[in-house]
């Protein structure tokens, strides 16, 4: 436990909801700046989280072939270390790769020397097997304490957290996660029918989801997989572009 989290018990107890807002919530910027949408409502940024997995991630990638589509991918250094073809193959593929720590800790109870670590050993993990370090961080769990984004920010790299979030880790089939991407379509009218007021400034989704399992490679997701096969292609028809999160921050769809 780092002392700032116990050296003063009364004021953090008083201040535990602040604190807690600004550790774990996706929209919170008090520990610093972060992305959470798309520069434009037909852009989607769909993320995946704790691959490379060999047991779903080439599925996926296969899958956005199909929908002329990108991701981003954001990898646990360790598992880079054990799949580097795999990680080749996904940045060939011209999906971009982020950084999500060398082995998954929890970043809201580490100090500034541990976090430094996991980033820069994932940040080596990568360049190491693609010849380019990542610019984007994604930290695990989504949570933050005051020196994770700086920490980021000081390697290089932008932190993007998300505005959606499907709970697919927990999915036990795909009947019980179909229904949680729903709110992705309806963002997507309002949004586009939004940005047809020229005084409006509309914005599009980053939808937070998983290839694999923090815990061990070869994690079952073939839930999210079977989501998205489901919800691709009727977000296509909606006009909506699957992008990298590069893409998301470049210039703005017409």
């Amino acid at each position: 436990m780092e002392p700032w989290l116990l050296a003063t018990p009364g004021l953090l107890a008083a201040a535990g909801g602040m604190i807690g807002y600004a550790a774990a919530h996706p929209a919170s910027q008090l520990f610093g700046r972060s992305l959470r949408r798309t520069n434009a409502p037909k852009k989607i940024a769909i993320t995946f989280d704790d691959g490379p997995n060999p047991a779903i991630t080439p599925k996926l990638l296969d899958l956005f072939e199909r929908h002329s589509g990108h991701a981003t991918f954001f990898l646990i250094g360790d598992f880079v270390r054990k799949c580097p073809e795999l990680v080749r193959e996904t940045s060939a593929r011209e999906h971009s790769l982020g950084n999500h720590t060398f082995m998954h800790p929890n970043l809201f109870k580490c100090g500034p020397s541990e976090i430094r670590d996991q980033l820069h050993r994932c940040n080596d993990a990568i360049a190491d097997t693609t010849g380019a370090a990542p610019k984007w961080f994604r930290p695990p769990y989504g949570l933050r304490n005051p020196w994770v984004i700086p920490m980021a920010n000081s390697l290089g790299m932008q932190t993007v957290m998300w505005s959606l979030i499907t709970w697919d880790w927990k999915a036990q089939s795909p009947e019980w996660l179909i229904p949680r991407m729903a709110p992705i379509a309806e963002h997507a009218q309002k949004k586009v029918a939004k940005a047809n007021n020229p005084e409006a400034r509309a914005h599009g989704d980053i939808l937070c989801l998983h290839d694999g399992f923090h815990m061990h490679l070869n994690g079952d997701r073939h839930c999210t997989l079977a989501a998205l096969e489901y919800w691709m292609p009727r977000w296509r028809d909606l006009g909506l572009e699957f992008v990298t999160i590069d893409e998301a921050v470049g210039t703005p769809a017409q």
